[in-house]
Protein backbone atom coordinates (compact mmCIF):
# COMPACT_ATOMS: atom_id res chain seq x y z
CA UNK A 1 0.00 0.00 0.00
CA UNK A 2 1.21 3.46 -0.80
CA UNK A 3 -0.20 6.89 -0.26
CA UNK A 4 -1.39 8.55 -3.46
CA UNK A 5 -0.14 12.13 -3.60
CA UNK A 6 0.13 12.90 -7.32
CA UNK A 7 -1.39 16.24 -8.29
CA UNK A 8 -2.80 14.66 -11.45
CA UNK A 9 -5.11 11.69 -11.18
CA UNK A 10 -3.90 8.48 -12.83
CA UNK A 11 -6.42 6.80 -15.17
CA UNK A 12 -6.70 3.62 -13.07
CA UNK A 13 -7.17 5.66 -9.87
CA UNK A 14 -9.86 7.69 -11.65
CA UNK A 15 -11.62 4.46 -12.60
CA UNK A 16 -11.39 3.09 -9.05
CA UNK A 17 -12.80 6.27 -7.54
CA UNK A 18 -15.62 6.21 -10.10
CA UNK A 19 -16.71 2.86 -8.57
CA UNK A 20 -16.95 4.50 -5.14
CA UNK A 21 -18.49 7.85 -6.10
CA UNK A 22 -20.35 9.20 -9.10
CA UNK A 23 -18.30 9.81 -12.23
CA UNK A 24 -19.03 13.54 -12.04
CA UNK A 25 -17.59 13.75 -8.50
CA UNK A 26 -14.27 11.94 -9.12
CA UNK A 27 -12.20 15.07 -9.81
CA UNK A 28 -13.68 16.95 -6.85
CA UNK A 29 -13.12 14.05 -4.44
CA UNK A 30 -9.57 13.50 -5.68
CA UNK A 31 -8.82 17.20 -5.20
CA UNK A 32 -10.10 17.02 -1.61
CA UNK A 33 -7.67 14.14 -0.92
CA UNK A 34 -4.80 16.16 -2.31
CA UNK A 35 -5.70 19.35 -0.38
CA UNK A 36 -7.22 18.25 2.93
CA UNK A 37 -4.95 17.70 5.92
CA UNK A 38 -7.45 15.22 7.41
CA UNK A 39 -7.91 12.98 4.35
CA UNK A 40 -5.59 10.29 2.99
CA UNK A 41 -5.87 8.19 -0.18
CA UNK A 42 -3.98 4.91 -0.50
CA UNK A 43 -3.50 2.61 -3.47
CA UNK A 44 -3.06 -1.15 -3.46
CA UNK A 45 -0.49 -2.21 -6.06
CA UNK A 46 -0.43 -5.55 -7.79
CA UNK A 47 2.31 -6.05 -10.38
CA UNK A 48 2.99 -2.27 -10.60
CA UNK A 49 -0.67 -1.44 -11.20
CA UNK A 50 -3.02 0.22 -8.70
CA UNK A 51 -5.91 -2.27 -8.46
CA UNK A 52 -7.53 -0.94 -5.28
CA UNK A 53 -7.84 2.28 -3.35
CA UNK A 54 -9.09 3.35 0.04
CA UNK A 55 -9.74 6.90 1.15
CA UNK A 56 -10.14 7.85 4.78
CA UNK A 57 -10.96 10.99 6.73
CA UNK A 58 -9.63 11.45 10.25
CA UNK A 59 -12.30 13.00 12.42
CA UNK A 60 -10.15 12.67 15.56
CA UNK A 61 -7.06 10.66 16.56
CA UNK A 62 -9.30 7.74 17.54
CA UNK A 63 -12.00 7.99 14.88
CA UNK A 64 -11.87 7.70 11.09
CA UNK A 65 -14.36 7.35 8.28
CA UNK A 66 -13.87 5.30 5.14
CA UNK A 67 -14.88 7.74 2.43
CA UNK A 68 -14.12 5.48 -0.53
CA UNK A 69 -13.03 1.89 -1.00
CA UNK A 70 -12.82 0.28 -4.43
CA UNK A 71 -11.19 -2.66 -6.18
CA UNK A 72 -10.88 -3.11 -9.94
CA UNK A 73 -13.50 -5.41 -11.43
CA UNK A 74 -11.10 -8.23 -12.32
CA UNK A 75 -9.46 -8.26 -8.85
CA UNK A 76 -12.58 -8.42 -6.67
CA UNK A 77 -13.33 -11.27 -4.31
CA UNK A 78 -9.72 -12.09 -3.40
CA UNK A 79 -9.43 -10.05 -0.19
CA UNK A 80 -7.90 -6.79 -1.46
CA UNK A 81 -10.62 -4.65 0.16
CA UNK A 82 -10.10 -6.40 3.50
CA UNK A 83 -6.32 -5.99 3.22
CA UNK A 84 -6.75 -2.26 2.65
CA UNK A 85 -8.97 -1.88 5.75
CA UNK A 86 -6.49 -3.93 7.81
CA UNK A 87 -3.65 -1.71 6.59
CA UNK A 88 -5.48 1.44 7.74
CA UNK A 89 -6.35 -0.09 11.12
CA UNK A 90 -2.74 -1.16 11.71
CA UNK A 91 -1.15 2.06 10.44
CA UNK A 92 -3.35 4.43 12.42
CA UNK A 93 -4.48 2.25 15.36
CA UNK A 94 -7.95 3.72 15.05
CA UNK A 95 -10.30 2.10 17.59
CA UNK A 96 -13.38 3.44 15.79
CA UNK A 97 -13.87 3.23 12.02
CA UNK A 98 -17.08 3.72 10.12
CA UNK A 99 -18.46 4.01 6.61
CA UNK A 100 -21.73 4.76 4.91
CA UNK A 101 -22.59 2.53 2.00
CA UNK A 102 -25.28 1.13 -0.25
CA UNK A 103 -26.86 -2.31 -0.31
CA UNK A 104 -24.23 -3.67 -2.74
CA UNK A 105 -21.37 -3.26 -0.25
CA UNK A 106 -23.12 -4.19 3.01
CA UNK A 107 -21.95 -7.82 2.95
CA UNK A 108 -18.34 -6.76 2.37
CA UNK A 109 -18.39 -4.67 5.56
CA UNK A 110 -20.43 -7.27 7.50
CA UNK A 111 -17.96 -10.03 6.55
CA UNK A 112 -15.07 -7.90 7.81
CA UNK A 113 -16.79 -7.50 11.19
CA UNK A 114 -18.53 -4.13 10.92
CA UNK A 115 -21.91 -3.74 12.63
CA UNK A 116 -24.53 -2.67 10.11
CA UNK A 117 -27.52 -0.36 10.64
CA UNK A 118 -29.93 0.93 8.03
CA UNK A 119 -30.09 4.71 7.63
CA UNK A 120 -33.31 4.32 5.65
CA UNK A 121 -34.00 5.79 2.26
CA UNK A 122 -31.53 8.67 2.25
CA UNK A 123 -32.12 9.39 -1.45
CA UNK A 124 -35.31 8.55 -3.35
CA UNK A 125 -35.35 4.77 -3.80
CA UNK A 126 -31.85 4.32 -2.31
CA UNK A 127 -31.38 2.76 1.12
CA UNK A 128 -28.07 3.64 2.80
CA UNK A 129 -26.31 1.81 5.61
CA UNK A 130 -24.03 2.83 8.48
CA UNK A 131 -21.16 0.37 9.05
CA UNK A 132 -19.26 0.65 12.35
CA UNK A 133 -16.15 -1.17 13.51
CA UNK A 134 -14.97 -0.74 17.11
CA UNK A 135 -11.85 -2.38 18.46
Amino acid sequence: MKEIKSTSIQPNVRELLSFATSEKNVEKEYEIYMQSPIRELYGYDLEDEVVGCIGIEFLSPKRCEIKHVAVSLNHRGVGIGSKMISFILEKYSSPFMFAETDKDAVNFYKNYGFKIASLGEKYPGVERFQCILKS
